[in-house]
């Protein structure tokens, strides 16, 4: 690193690691955010709520709830440098929301790689089944006597049969996942998922060990190369009879099903997932990236969902069933429509070991990028921890892989996916309303906009004085709307509380609610058992003063480096000399400076 006329050169921050580029960082967003959850979630979200029906709410969180918290986090990150724990020095009070974020990464963490491994799987698959595919035809041994395929005489008599199952569900189902009657019925462990969930664990081990950087050299094939799928899957897909009523499904919407709580919290949850920033350059267009990634997420969302709708419709027409009724594996739907695309292309083993490598691909990005926030946000935490590394920068990931492989085996048994169900509904789901309504309303009216704004001055520098009405506008608007838009969503859900389901499975009442709930807590609980700590041990005078010193930032909030905190002191004496309303920030003008005020926004 070398310092040239005030900004810093190369990597500005070895110790913690940085993307070599801009565009290795936009590609490595882009891997994350249009990654599994646009070619996997998505889909199976908007089967599930409708088609259609789904994509109005999801298109009104994009801009209302996705991209402001998308902006908050992206922001604070990149500006001190610091994990999801260590950001929180801007309001202590808020510490917990670190913590529940690192516990709702884990969980996330664990069930994302078993659907990852489930990738490796097929990638195996279709080497080993050259020059053939295993989910073509009916004449196998996981076979039952409703399995049909058009290309297969051994499939039962087509016009004279009803709740016919095509053959890539059984595959996916009976071979693949041995899948048994219920959460109660866990059998055994699937000796073949639990390889190749080791293997993901080993892959993402390896990344994480050689840092960010590694994973930036292969962006530019993984964030480019799932857009040539799809365009090629999609070509295929609506050329098939019957696709046309798979994309009506898909693009019209039946708007009963938006007085379904279930529509708007999926929509939500969807949307909310993005990604911790701390290893991104200080000095990168802050405001650009929030806007552009998650409107590409969503059109890659969209897209891939004419791609597998025109599929859907292709099934339903074969099978006789309608297309709302076509999969009874919600979130399989992926590893049941695309090998189905993928059989019927040219040298189609071929096109199947591309499509799911790919997968793959995608899926260690997203991993690597949710264990890196546990991670980093450990390191930041706990000192020991640190000095037990120094020299074995390995050891923690090798720790954290180790620990998530063996809470991922119970979801590679026979009743896995059912726990994969649970976890994906509410760790994902529920959770993720909660801590980021928490979040934004602790930075829009604890923290405080101006605040933020001021943060921004310093990451992108002087701009014209349109610029900053442009980002008030577009973004601090939004933030005052998506807390109240996130809480209307959650009462909404209470009282149109229903029980999750697995095709027409039901889930036992220990399950759901009780267990699914207890996921909730973990993670939620810590924001408030960590408030009343603080409150009661880290703070000391009257309740008053204790809730006043606990929100604001503390002395060392600022940028991580040196050289990026005297530019940020620097504006910050501007700021307050401009503005004469004072900025009372740790790392910036405190109660030590002569120029302090008192009085903060």
């Amino acid at each position: 690193m070398r310092e040239v006329g005030g900004e810093v050169s190369g990597d500005e921050n070895a110790e913690r690691g940085n993307w070599g580029r801009k565009a290795e960082f936009v590609l490595s967003c882009l891997g994350y955010a249009v990654g599994l959850g646009n070619l996997w979630r998505f889909p199976y979200l908007c089967y599930a709520n409708g088609g259609g029906a789904f994509l109005i709410p999801y298109t009104i969180m994009l801009f209302f709830v996705g991209m402001p918290v998308f902006f908050v986090e992206l922001t604070l990150g990149q500006y001190a440098s610091q994990g999801c724990i260590g950001v929180w020095k801007c309001s202590p009070l808020f510490k917990g929301l670190g913590y529940a974020m690192v516990i709702l990464s884990s969980m996330v963490a664990i069930y994302y790689n078993v659907v990852m491994c489930w990738a490796v799987y097929y990638t195996f698959a279709s080497f080993a089944a050259l020059p053939g595919l295993p989910w073509v035809g009916c004449n196998n041994e996981w076979n039952t006597e409703t399995c049909y395929d058009d290309r297969d005489n051994s499939s039962v008599t087509r016009p004279n049969a009803t709740n016919l199952t095509s053959a890539s569900e059984e595959y996916f189902t009976i071979r693949v996942l041995k899948q048994s009657s219920g959460i109660e019925e866990t059998g055994v462990i699937v000796w073949e998922l639990a390889l190749c969930l080791l293997l993901s664990w080993i892959m993402a081990f390896l990344i994480l060990f050689k840092g960010v950087k590694s994973l930036g050299k292969v962006v530019y094939f993984t964030a480019t190369f799932p857009y040539v799928v799809l365009l090629i899957v999609f070509i295929r897909g609506i050329t098939l009879p019957g696709a046309s009523d798979g994309i009506r499904f898909y693009i019209y919407p039946e708007w009963e099903r938006l007085q379904s709580a279930n529509v708007w919290i999926d929509a939500a949850a969807q949307i909310f997932f993005s990604l911790s920033a701390a290893s991104n350059k200080f000095h990168n267009h802050v405001y650009v990236d929030p806007m552009v990634i998650p409107i590409l997420n969503c059109v890659t969302g969209w897209f891939a969902g004419f791609a597998i709708f025109s599929i859907l419709g292709f099934m339903a027409h074969e099978t006789n069933r309608e297309v709302s009724e076509v999969v009874d594996s919600g979130v399989g739907l992926t590893f049941i429509a695309y090998p189905e695309a993928l059989s019927r292309l040219p040298l189609s083993p071929l096109w199947s070991i591309l499509f799911f490598t790919m997968l793959i691909y995608l899926g260690v990005g997203s991993l690597v990028v949710i264990v890196e926030t546990v991670i980093t946000s450990i390191r930041d935490d706990f000192k020991f921890i640190r000095d037990i590394e120094k020299g074995r920068r390995w050891l923690l990931p090798l720790v954290m892989c180790s620990i998530f492989f063996l809470l991922g085996l119970p979801h590679v048994t026979q009743a896995g996916i059912y726990w994969l169900v649970l976890q994906n509904t509410y760790a994902a789901g529920v959770t993720l309303l909660i801590v980021g309504m928490i979040e934004l309303l602790a930075v829009t009216y604890v923290y405080g906009f101006k605040n933020l704004l001021r943060d921004i001055r310093v990451i992108v520098g002087p701009r014209p004085e349109a610029y900053w009405w442009v980002v008030k506008i577009l973004t601090f608007a939004p933030m005052f709307i998506a807390p109240g838009l996130i809480l209307f969503v959650m009462v909404f859900s209470f009282i149109d509380y229903t029980p999750v389901t697995h095709g027409s499975y039901e889930f036992p009442y220990w399950a759901d609610p009780v267990v699914a709930w207890l996921m909730v807590m973990a993670s939620v609980g810590f924001i408030f058992f960590y408030m009343v700590y603080h409150l009661a041990l880290k703070e000391s005078g009257d309740f008053v003063k204790r809730l006043r010193n606990s929100a604001q930032p503390l002395e060392e909030w600022g940028p991580y480096l040196p050289a990026h905190r005297n530019e940020s002191n620097a504006i910050s004496k501007d700021w307050y000399d401009d503005d004469r309303s004072g900025y009372v920030s740790g790392g910036h003008i405190g109660p030590g400076d002569p120029s302090y005020s008192g009085k903060q926004y």
